[in-house]
């Protein structure tokens, strides 16, 4: 006996995506479509361990030579911190008055634009110049790169060969660091312990005061021949000999030897006459780091190279050049007789991270496919847990395309949504089942038994949606830096929540539409019966809708 056609007109959005889906030659290829451009946003992300949280601020600093703490903050200090004041954005000012310089520190609210926040600074400064006493120096406006500042990688080099000099060494690790500056989205290296190659200047007291000179008529002399001031520590064990050291801007011992510092009596006086000069290391740099491995038997005194990477470049690719980098480097680096360890790797943690998320998520698709299989059948399952990975992959895209990246918040709130992903779709395929099973879905067609199943419950699942997006919300507002640390979770959740309603409703009855046939009934006394009293049934719903 033939089926009667039941036309339903769907009056959901839930109804009407199903309706347009159902026969649509281009689903299959849609879904086909969003998984991979979801496994390409996986992918292309820029992958970090943490989010990196824009903090705009800065340091304006005025050097006044001569003038006391008290003068520095009257005529310095106080009239600069009042007209920084004036820029809207601005959260703290901490200003310093000390010898000779003022200092003042300025923090805007964070997630202020950091490029418009240090304009800002400087433009305010520089209009101000007039404020400032005359015998007050340029103001120097240095603002903070913190979101550049935390390094992926650092490395700790340290001389395997024992004859290998200090400066030796200071020299290759410079060499290096030029090197991976070069690398494409480093930002910034640093080196820390290092200590830099100059000619200290050994200076004997007791010849200074016999040839009646002083510290600084040495310090002018060696001035006119090297290209930086002098470092002076006045420390000495037995206040016999002064040291200061010159950046190496000259040549060898004898250039230094051979500085004429002033005539005595009618004859020259040479640095050497009255210090002992070497070539060696800035020995005022009492800064030092050492390093202990297994395979070694005694810690040795290391230099740490750290390298940070651009905002928003991926932890992971920035990581793995510089590691490349860094293997062909190491035969040279045997041959000139240092070594080096990784001691951060950002990249490999932030990657890691990632992964096991992927796999979680797989295990947790895997244990949802299995629970269903004994809720609602093994086709209804396999069609639940395509929604999960389609979701994701429209979640992922949607944040790839608005410039976030794969951290431990964002997968965060891939987890947290997650338990919700799946409700949309068991609510529509639970609601597909039962309409199946009933006593007169044996007289309407396929195509409306699923329109009008996934129609019924659109406006309750719409609106259990909406309240769970609600709660979210609030999540966005959350100011400073705990807000911007968590703002992964308002914007993703909500995305994810959104798509499972659409996939819900576009490929659950499409896929139900493939998989699942309608239960035969045998009794055909009952059958005839409900036969006849079909075409009012079907009037009545038509006239209804």
């Amino acid at each position: 006996m033939e089926e009667v056609k039941c036309s339903y007109k769907p009056k959901d959005i839930a109804g009407k995506l199903a309706l347009t889906f159902l026969h649509n030659p281009l689903t299959a290829l849609l879904a086909i479509f969003i998984l991979a451009v979801g496994y390409l946003s996986l992918e292309i992300m820029p992958r970090e361990e943490d989010p990196q949280i824009a903090i705009s601020g800065g340091s304006v600093i005025v050097p006044m030579p001569g003038a006391t703490p008290k003068e520095i903050e009257n005529v310095i200090v106080k009239p600069l911190e009042e007209k920084i004041r004036e820029i809207s954005g601005v959260e703290y000012i901490y200003g310093m008055a000390m010898h000779n310089v003022g200092i003042v520190n300025v923090q805007y609210y964070i997630g202020q634009n950091r490029e418009i926040s240090n304009l800002k600074l400087y433009d305010k400064v520089m209009q101000n110049m007039n404020l400032l006493p005359k015998n007050a120096m340029q103001p120097l406006v240095k603002p903070f790169d913190i979101d550049i500042d935390i390094p992926i990688l650092t490395f700790a080099f340290y001389k395997r060969d024992p004859n290998l000099s200090d400066a030796k060494l200071y020299k290759i690790v410079k060499e290096i660091q030029y090197k991976v500056n070069r690398v494409k989205n480093v930002s910034k290296t640093q080196l820390k312990g290092a200590h830099k190659r100059q000619f200290n200047i050994l200076v004997d007291l007791n010849k200074l005061a016999g040839y009646h000179l002083s510290m600084g008529q040495i310090m002018k002399a060696v001035q006119s021949v090297a290209l930086e001031v002098p470092d002076v520590k006045d420390r000495t064990k037995d206040n016999k000999l002064v040291i200061f050291g010159v950046p190496n801007a000259i040549e060898s011992i004898e250039d230094v030897e051979n500085i004429m510092v002033a005539n005595y009596m009618g004859s020259p006086i040479y640095v050497k006459d009255i210090a002992k000069v070497e070539d060696g290391i800035d020995i005022q740099n009492f800064k030092e780091a050492k390093i202990w491995t297994k395979d070694m038997k005694e810690d040795k005194p290391q230099y740490t190279l750290e390298i940070s990477k651009l905002k928003g470049t991926n932890a992971v690719f920035v990581a793995n050049d510089v590691l490349a980098l860094m293997k062909d480097l190491k035969p040279w680096l045997q041959k000139e007789g240092v070594g080096f360890v990784l001691t951060r790797d950002y990249g490999k943690r932030a990657n890691d991270a990632v992964n096991e998320l992927v796999d979680h998520l797989l295990i947790t698709i895997a244990i949802i496919a299995v629970m269903l299989v004994f809720f609602l059948g093994w086709k209804e399952a396999i069609i639940v847990t395509f929604t999960v990975p389609a979701i994701l992959a429209i979640t992922l895209f949607i944040a790839y395309m608005t410039g976030q990246t794969i951290n431990r918040i964002t997968l965060f709130a891939f987890l947290l949504s997650l338990g919700l992903l799946v409700d949309a779709a068991i609510i529509v395929i639970e609601n597909i089942h039962r309409h199946l099973h009933e006593h007169d879905a044996v007289y309407k067609d396929m195509d409306t038994i699923l329109v009008e199943a996934t129609d019924e419950i659109g406006a309750p699942t719409n609106v259990a949606t909406i309240a769970i997006i609600l709660t979210m919300v609030p999540m966005a507002f959350v100011g400073g830096m705990m807000g911007e640390f968590m703002k992964p979770i308002p914007y993703n959740v909500p995305v994810a929540l959104i798509a499972s309603l659409v996939v819900a409703y576009i490929f659950t009855p499409y896929l139900s539409k493939k998989m699942l046939k309608k239960p035969h009934m045998h009794h055909h006394h009952h059958h005839f019966q409900k036969h006849e009293k079909l075409p009012d049934e079907c009037e009545i719903d038509g006239g209804k809708s």
